[in-house]
């Protein structure tokens, strides 16, 4: 027959559907016994992988989704384009494969609609973040590989639920012990039959491990989730009976408590380990036939009368014990196969489903033993009291005898039972099974053979003890006690002391005085199985036994030296070795943190703050480097303030360079875990990440040159095109879902303008050589730019001043180098051209040249007559007064750079050169009046770069009032000529490429004011405008020996020379001699074409 299992002992929510055996229990590797012991026909397990419940999508790529009312729009068109040529890939991967295979590919990727209900339940408050972690089902043929990353994501989920409120913590608790157990399930299953040996014991590894970590979870719940419980006066009896006495005992005192939940851990390990037996094998212990327990062989060998003195010669349930004899063998063994499933019962906490299997095996006689007054659950709990109502039973029994002393005499009872069945050495389990009623240690622990059930005997002999003790108080003297004592001893009065009503003093010697003892006791190799002791030593057995002890500081210590990376620390891209236990420690550390929110001690809460920052920083490489950024912002969220910045700032310059969609990612991973703004200075916000990555996008980079430097001008203009990838961050569109959206977009674009601009004009001034390639840089500044500046209008206010001027200097810029683009196009045809001889070009190749030459003179003509405003205005009013004494400065980082393109190695000599140099650019009455100071020294981060720092006092017109000279002043117009190659102490032809450049206000102590943009945008004019009008003339020669009429030359000529514009003043000596030198040029090509018309028109 088989028995119905009985409720689980605590009051713990039901466990989930599949609850996966514990790491003392393996259903496949236990049970080896003899076929007619348990069952009359084995039945077959299934071959069915277990559903795995639901998990996560990895995941968070941006797709076209309906959310029911409408299509969610792309954040960004260039995702959009991503999404277009991965599908063009896929569908030419799928072309090349096989038919059978495309068909088991296609059928294995099919997902299944819908998610169990209480996953739905768990979902996170945040819509997006509920589209990055969406549950789904997994079919059962899921590769083992995927289970491990579901995991993760699942976890994910449940924590930002919990973070969100929308879940408590303690739930989240048994929410990832599920979790591991259902992965541990999926992984034997899909493992099952599957792979090699090797590969098969990897799996059934894996799957160990996450059963250890649920059952720490486990443990977490019932010491730190698990509530206090209020015993219900309601259930009390007047006078109340001992156990409602050791009820309300264990519920005051904290060591009790700590006792009882240990052992309800125990037991729900135990009894989830049973219910997975019963599912895997169809069977559990227990499924025993009628009557099994009776002893028929014995009872067939006395009726042949066989004169045997062995075997005993009546068959009561005393007969053994009374006359000293054994049962038949077969019985024998038979009896003990029965106590062992007895045992495993009782180790489940199912004593009910014990009893009844007595009674069922035809003895229920023992069913008494294990059930005394009438079976009533004597066990000190919750549970036990609204199983036991007010039944009067056992009040009867003490209001006769005494509170406590029919207890005290079934303990005792139960003593002596299991000592006499050690000295005549009978059944082991036997000798267990009365043991552990009366916790006599040194009779249970040798049948104990791993680590939970050692433990388990321990604390429920403990906390046996402790009840005792404190029913003890109860005990009454009456006169014929002592008889009493003296019959139960053999008449022998001296034993006495350790009768009935010594109890519990028998056995207090074998319990340990506290949780250290106890703990200590499971180490000792003298006192429990080896494989007890050498279990200590595994991962899980010392977070359990750290958690059972409360000292939570030296488990954070313990997770930290085996999580804590070796010395390739920076590397973030380094693989760990043990991913589970860093996941384990990161969630324990922020479970522990708002579990405790409101009661840690500052020393604890330091160490929860440094020591657990330390291992949730290690979470989150981890996962970055396994390409799940969906998933960091979840984690890197809860880190302080500076290492969540930096961690986030380093994750982002490592994805410069992957596909839209990672990156996007990660940029919702921050936008969404992150308050965009915060006031609070300790918390880390979306903003001040975005400002350390831009700031360090212009950064000197540490660069490794070949030993010639010949690749340093190329790595250096490589450089900028990293610099424009940084300004993608700003361009993405943050998810609807977050609060202000709108504001953020317009703010996230905002910053992008303006940064945009800045990196424009250091473009700009490395961009001066007149040579056919493209400069990277702009270009994909303005690739990036151009998809979400076409939202403009509905995303910002253009009556904003800083919005208005920095639009209005965006298109400046984009004007400039669609310019540049169309010179460098007409120049490198210009130059094919010129590779063939005049005779060799076709007509079509002429009108090529011509047509180039001539769109660049229109664009050039349209950024130079302007009829609004000049290009790049840099009329600026200063925010500061005359009365105040204020400097400007302009820092600069740059490479020399030789007449031939090649870099020029700087030393001391040559900065000293250099230094004098610019000085001598300007007046002395200059350097005096406005206190100029010029540094230049090597770069101490890149030996091929120089720093240049310009340092003076504000003038008028020059950093106070209004700047109408439009040229940037003084400290542009030093920089100017470095820039030109045109300083005359320094080497002829050498010239300074820039790499960074800013420029600011500052006081007395050199502390910022604010920028000064004005000096680099009027350096920019100074360079820029001649060598675009040095360029047009260059097209217009090229038209006027093309034969074309139009007066391009005269009309630039009189720009340059009108007083209105202004122009002339920026052009240095050299490049008026070069403009010069073209007009004459341009001249003699009119007077030949002139020459050439005249013979014609006679």
């Amino acid at each position: 027959m088989e028995v119905d299992p009985s409720p689980s002992p605590s009051s713990r929510p039901p466990p989930p559907p599949l609850a996966t055996v514990p790491s003392y229990f393996d259903p496949e590797s236990s049970g080896r016994r003899e076929e007619y012991r348990r069952y009359r026909k084995r039945l077959s397990s299934s071959n069915a992988s277990p559903l795995l419940g639901s998990s996560l999508s990895k995941s968070t790529e941006a797709r076209l989704q309906y959310d029911g009312s409408s299509i969610q729009r792309r954040p960004n068109t260039g995702l959009l384009l991503e999404d277009i040529k991965q599908e063009a890939v896929d569908y030419s991967n799928l072309d090349a494969l096989e038919g059978s295979r495309l068909f088991d590919s296609a059928k294995r990727r099919a997902p299944l609609d819908g998610g169990s209900a209480s996953d739905t339940a768990f979902s996170s408050g945040r819509q997006a973040a509920a589209r990055t972690l969406r549950p789904v089902k997994l079919e059962e043929d899921m590769h083992v590989t995927q289970e491990g990353e579901t995991t993760f994501t699942m976890f994910a989920s449940l924590l930002d639920s919990a973070i969100q409120g929308s879940m408590p913590f303690p739930d989240v608790i048994l929410q990832f012990e599920r979790t591991c157990r259902n992965a541990s399930e999926s992984i034997r299953s899909a493992a099952a039959g599957k792979l090699r040996v090797v590969e098969d014991k990897l799996m059934k590894q894996k799957a160990q491990l996450l059963l250890d970590e649920a059952a720490s979870w486990s443990l977490l719940w019932y010491l730190y989730g698990k509530g206090n419980e209020e015993l219900p006066g309601e259930l009390f009896v007047s006078p109340t009976t001992s156990h409602q006495e050791a009820c309300r005992f264990v519920a005051a005192d904290l060591t009790a408590q700590l006792c009882l939940r240990i052992v309800l851990w125990l037991e729900g390990l135990a009894s989830e380990a049973l219910d997975l037996e019963k599912k895997v094998r169809g069977s559990h212990v227990g499924s025993y036939l009628p009557s099994s327990g009776v002893w028929h062989r014995t009872q067939r060998y006395l009726k042949r009368k066989n004169n045997d003195s062995s075997i005993v010669k009546h068959v009561d349930f005393d007969a053994p014990t009374r006359e000293g004899a054994q049962l038949h063998p077969d019985d024998k063994k038979q009896d003990e196969l029965l106590l062992e499933d007895i045992w495993t019962l009782l180790r489940a906490g199912r004593l009910e489903e014990a009893s009844e299997l007595c009674r069922s095996a035809g003895q229920a006689w023992r069913a008494a033993t294990l059930c005394p007054f009438g079976g009533i659950d004597m066990f000190p709990s919750l549970d036990a009291m609204f199983k036991n109502g007010k039944a009067r039973t056992l009040q009867a029994i003490e209001l006769e005898s005494g509170v406590g002393r029919q207890w005290r005499l079934w303990k005792w009872a139960s003593y002596c039972a299991s000592e006499k069945i050690a000295e005549q050495d009978g059944g082991r389990y036997e000798m267990a099974v009365y043991a552990l009623q009366c916790s006599n240690l040194k009779r249970i622990l040798p049948i104990c053979t791993d680590w939970e059930s050692a433990c388990w005997a321990m604390a429920k002999s403990w906390l046996d003890v402790q009840v005792d003790l404190e029913l003890s108080q109860y005990q009454t003297s009456r006169p014929d006690e002592k008889q009493l004592d003296d019959d139960m001893n053999g008449t022998q009065p001296m034993l006495s002391s350790v009768g009935p009503e010594s109890w519990p003093y028998h056995v207090l010697d074998q319990q340990p005085r506290d949780i250290g003892a106890l703990l200590q006791k499971l180490h000792s190799s003298d006192l429990v199985h080896e494989t007890v002791s050498r279990a200590c030593r595994e991962q899980h057995r010392q977070i359990e036994m750290n958690l059972m002890s409360g000292n939570i500081a030296h488990l954070l210590d313990l997770l930290w030296s085996w999580v804590s990376p070796s010395e390739d620390y920076q590397n973030i891209l380094r693989p760990l070795d043990d991913p589970e236990i860093i996941r384990f420690g990161a969630h324990v550390v922020l479970v522990l943190r708002y579990l405790f929110s409101d009661e840690m001690e500052d020393e604890f809460e330091e160490k929860l703050v440094t020591v657990g920052d330390h291992i949730i920083n290690t979470y989150v490489r981890y996962l970055f480097s396994e390409h799940q950024e969906e998933l960091v912002g979840v984690y890197a969220s809860q880190l302080e303030r500076d290492l969540c910045i930096d961690l986030f700032v380093e994750m982002m310059e490592l994805r410069l360079n992957s596909s839209l969609h990672t990156m996007y990612k990660l940029f919702l991973s921050a936008v969404e875990y992150l308050p965009f703004s915060s006031t609070d200075a300790s918390k880390a916000c979306f903003e001040e990440i975005i400002e350390r990555v831009l700031s360090r996008s212009r950064e000197t980079k540490l660069i490794k040159y070949d030993e010639d430097l010949s690749d340093v001008a190329q790595k250096h203009h490589s450089q900028s095109l990293q610099k424009a990838m940084a300004i993608q961050w700003l361009c993405f569109t943050p998810p609807p879902s977050i609060p202000d959206f709108q504001m953020i977009t317009a703010k996230l674009l905002t910053r992008a303008l303006m940064h945009s601009n800045t990196l424009f004009r250091e473009f700009s001034l490395i961009s001066m050589r007149r040579v056919p390639e493209l400069p990277a840089g702009p270009h994909k500044l303005l690739a990036i730019l151009a998809e979400p500046l076409k939202q403009k209008e509905n995303l910002f206010s253009l009556e904003d001043p800083e919005v208005s001027d920095n639009l209005q200097e965006f298109e400046d810029w984009d004007e400039y180098y669609s310019l540049d683009a169309t010179y460098r196009s007409w120049l490198r045809v210009e130059m094919e051209n010129a590779a063939v001889s005049p005779e060799m070009l076709s007509a079509e190749e002429k009108d090529q040249a011509v047509a180039a030459a001539r769109e660049t003179l229109e664009l050039a003509f349209l950024l130079l007559f302007k009829d609004e405003r000049p290009w790049l205005n840099a009329v600026e009013s200063s925010p500061f007064e005359s009365s105040e004494l204020i400097f400007l400065e302009l820092h600069a980082t740059a490479t020399l750079c030789l007449p031939s393109g090649e870099c020029m190695l700087p030393d001391a000599t040559s900065c000293t050169a250099l230094t004098s140099a610019l000085y001598s650019t300007v007046s002395e009455e200059d350097v005096l009046h406005r206190q100029l100071k010029v540094d230049v020294q090597v770069s101490s981060k890149d030996p091929c770069c120089i720093e240049v720092a310009l340092r003076c006092v504000a003038a008028e017109g020059d950093g106070y009032g209004l700047h109408e000279a439009n040229d940037g002043g003084l400290l542009a117009a030093i920089m100017a000529a470095g820039f030109k190659g045109e300083l005359n102490r320094f080497q002829p032809g050498v010239s300074m490429e820039i790499s960074r450049i800013d420029a600011w206000y500052s006081d007395g102590n050199g502390s910022v004011e604010s920028t000064a943009a004005y000096i680099i945008r009027g350096l920019c004019r100074r360079c820029c405008l001649p060598e675009t009008i040095l360029r047009s003339m260059q097209a217009s020669i090229s038209l006027s020996e093309a034969g074309d009429s139009l007066d391009y030359c005269d009309k630039l000529v009189e720009l340059i020379a009108s007083s209105e514009t202004g122009i002339m003043h920026l052009f240095s000596q050299q490049q008026l001699q070069e403009f010069l030198l073209f007009e004459r040029e341009c001249f003699l090509c009119k007077m030949e074409l002139e020459e050439e018309q005249l013979p014609a028109d006679g």
